[in-house]
């Protein structure tokens, strides 16, 4: 490692497990203090430790849990210079006319709402230092429209919104955000493949690498670079890191009752 993150501040939501953990690990590899931002207390604190981080219990959907995530990360390391909006866990795969209102809802809050709460908290802290870096997790979900995932897949594109216009405002400030859309075997990619065990291995075969990619080898070094000095002049992107997923689509067909 380089310490290309060498004494930045970075609070990573949904930081216990999955694509969060990776990132979390990374950054500090390479020098950052992280908080590490999760709903479950178990998997939070260990990710924490191991780190050397801090851990803060919080629930993206809850907007005074996500103020205290920021005030929590100020207080404790003095400032804020990188946010990655990553936390998930709602939805479920069925079709658009069986999705209710609860899971729309849950989805909206817990994926749109609580990065757009979390930005507006800490804009306030990049801004007055002239320095700042906002990953969000998106997904290739939205732009192929995959079917099943409704709530998923809008909740994603709207947070691809918020990324390009938050981009266009804060871009004389020197805060850059943009969208990463990782091809991982995410704790919910594995959470969905639980519940469908024979979609694994054609999303394997699906991918034009052949395989679906790890969230600290494939992924996380390329959050390392949105988070580092080198994006200073990249805003309002979206980075497909998914093995060339993008260029052709992916077959995405469950059996849908």
């Amino acid at each position: 490692m380089t310490g290309r993150l060498a004494g930045r501040v970075a609070v990573v939501t949904g930081a216990g497990d999955g694509i969060g953990a990776a990132v979390a690990r990374a950054y500090a590899a390479e020098g950052a203090r992280v908080v590490v931002a999760e709903l479950s207390e178990e998997s939070g604190r260990a990710v924490a430790a191991e780190v050397d981080g801090h851990f803060v219990r919080t629930d993206v959907s809850d907007k005074a849990q996500v103020h205290a995530m920021v005030d929590a990360a100020v207080s404790t390391y003095g400032s804020i210079d990188v946010l990655v909006n990553n936390a998930w866990g709602a939805g479920s795969i069925c079709r658009v006319e069986d999705k209710t209102d609860a899971m729309i809802d849950g989805a909206l809050s817990v994926g749109f709402r609580g990065p757009l709460w979390a930005m507006q908290a800490v804009f306030g802290h990049m801004k007055e230092r002239g320095w700042g870096r906002v990953v969000n997790m998106c997904s290739l979900n939205g732009v192929n429209a995959h079917v099943g995932s409704l709530e998923y897949n809008a909740t994603k594109e709207a947070l691809r919104t918020l990324t390009r216009t938050a981009a266009r405002e804060w871009a004389p400030t020197g805060v850059v955000v943009n969208a990463l859309c990782p091809g991982a075997k995410s704790a919910a990619f594995r959470r969905v493949m639980g519940e469908h065990p024979e979609l694994e291995a054609a999303a394997d075969r699906g991918n034009p690498m052949g395989r679906i990619g790890d969230p600290l080898e494939d992924i996380a070094p390329v959050a390392v670079f949105l988070a580092s000095e080198d994006c200073r002049y990249l805003t309002g992107n979206t980075l497909f890191v998914d093995g060339g997923a993008h260029i052709n689509g992916v077959a995405w067909q469950p059996e849908l009752p």
